[in-house]
């Protein structure tokens, strides 16, 4: 909402805006763009402001004192997605970022690249990118923008996916995985959402697809009415990711298009998973800047691009301490990210700290998963699942993970508060003589341990 409310003032609009704990530096930045805040709710207050159009967060549901008062008045309200999709993506050729997994640097990616390449691309990025000025721009009219496409639903009064009003010309699908457990009820519910956002790409448009993914490359037979570019390591794709090797320093990939060399890459991020996430975004900006042959856009980028904060973030990098922190919040994510870890730092104990959070993590729907990937490492510290007494008998059972963790034969410790995970967390760290590579899974504060724990450790 923040970013949202940046890109409509930097369009020319008066923007005001609600809310409680607006905190910096996204306060800041907001009052420094002539953004109104008021904090807290009040429908008088807004009934006297008069505005033209009320914009209805889909952290806002019924019982909310302004929410009650737009539905008893004649004031005009939209969604996020509906004001994005009225007010800037109408005037826009726009870039959806898709999946479960990778869309931030993705989309990260895609708009670093076209900048690279002289297109004045405007984007909305869901993080802070560390490439771009900023997590927001709106570019060009009619120029390229590109976008999140997030799976989740969008307000109290609409439940279809944001991403079926982004207008894409082109739609990149990374990955479909089961997650957000609050609002799908399992994989097929999942995929039947990303099913209806296929239906709105243009015949002109593309389909950008994970060819090594089976339930995206299962779902996009379906398509008859527009090109599907198929993208992965497998040599049936369009776009082919090979060679990649991963150390210490980073890791280094080429990338083919229709079996001829468009680019060698060699760069400071982990993981297959982010060589493909760079694939992915590579095929979607070159096909924007020409849908005929995508390799005019150069690659040069990729080798200097930083990544996105909170995303495999290195916030330690000793020979013996190793200190890594990531956004992950789905088993596949924490599973793709200790092996890599694991590949870069053979010789480190593997000491991996999650707190259970998002709507999905904090129940028990994905536990024995969330167990199978945090098995990986070779210490485990378990956070308190988030909303614990509101979620029941349905919460993560932290106790049950570790105790089977523990016959697994890893170190596991359950914590009564992140505070009391810190405390355990750095008595066994700095007692070990041994290479340590500690990483922090979070889409949370995690209690605001993780600058607490990197103080500990002062950088010559």
């Amino acid at each position: 909402m923040g970013n949202a409310a940046l890109l409509m003032r930097a369009l020319g609009h008066e923007v005001v805006g609600s809310d409680t704990g607006v905190y910096p530096p996204m306060s800041d930045h907001l009052r420094q763009a002539g953004i109104t805040l008021l904090e807290g709710w009040n429908a008088e207050r807004l009934a006297k402001l008069k505005p033209d159009l009320v914009v209805v967060g889909n952290v806002a549901s019924r019982g909310h004192p302004e929410v009650e008062w737009l539905l008893e008045s004649s004031q005009s309200y939209v969604s996020l997605p509906e004001l994005l999709r009225t007010h800037l993506l109408n005037a826009r050729r726009n870039v959806v970022i898709a999946g479960t997994h990778g869309k931030t640097t993705t989309s990260c990616l895609a708009a670093v690249l076209l900048r690279a390449n002289q297109v004045e691309p405007g984007w909305l990025i869901g993080g802070v990118p560390r490439d771009l000025p900023d997590s927001s721009s709106p570019g060009k009219k009619e120029g390229i923008f590109v976008i999140e496409g997030d799976e989740y639903d969008t307000a109290f009064f609409d439940k279809r996916s944001k991403f079926i009003q982004y207008l894409p010309r082109i739609l990149a699908i990374n990955n479909i995985e089961f997650d957000h457990a609050d609002i799908f009820r399992d994989l097929d519910d999942v995929i039947r959402t990303f099913a209806h956002g296929l239906r709105v790409v243009p015949r002109h448009g593309f389909i950008v697809a994970n060819g090594d993914d089976i339930t995206v490359a299962t779902l996009v037979k379906q398509v008859t009415w527009c090109p599907v570019i198929r993208v992965g390591v497998g040599l049936d794709n369009d776009a082919v990711l090979a060679n990649f090797q991963e150390n210490a320093t980073g890791s280094s990939f080429d990338i083919y298009w229709k079996k001829k060399l468009w680019g060698r890459v060699k760069w400071s991020l982990p993981g297959l998973f982010n060589a493909r996430n760079a694939a992915v975004a590579a095929v979607s900006a070159g096909l924007a800047l020409n849908p005929q042959d995508p390799t005019v856009l150069k690659l040069d980028a990729l080798n200097s691009f930083q990544g996105v904060m909170r995303r495999q973030q290195i916030l330690i990098n000793q020979t013996a301490l190793k200190v890594v922190e990531d956004f992950g919040h789905h088993p596949t994510a924490l599973a793709l990210t200790l092996d890599s870890l694991r590949t870069r730092y053979p010789q480190h104990t593997l000491i991996a700290c999650f707190e259970p959070r998002s709507n999905t993590a904090a129940r028990k729907v994905m536990q024995e998963a969330f167990r199978d990937a945090l098995a990986k490492a070779d210490a485990v510290y378990l956070a308190p699942a988030h909303r614990a007494e509101k979620l029941g008998t349905d919460s993560f059972d932290t106790m049950g993970v570790v105790a089977q963790l523990k016959a697994l034969g890893r170190k596991a410790y359950a914590s009564s508060s992140s505070d009391d995970l810190l405390l355990h967390l750095l008595a066994d760290v700095k007692k070990d003589v041994r290479p340590r590579c500690v990483v922090f899974f979070s889409n949370g504060s995690f209690g605001g341990i993780i600058p607490r724990f990197t103080q500990e450790f002062p950088q010559s």
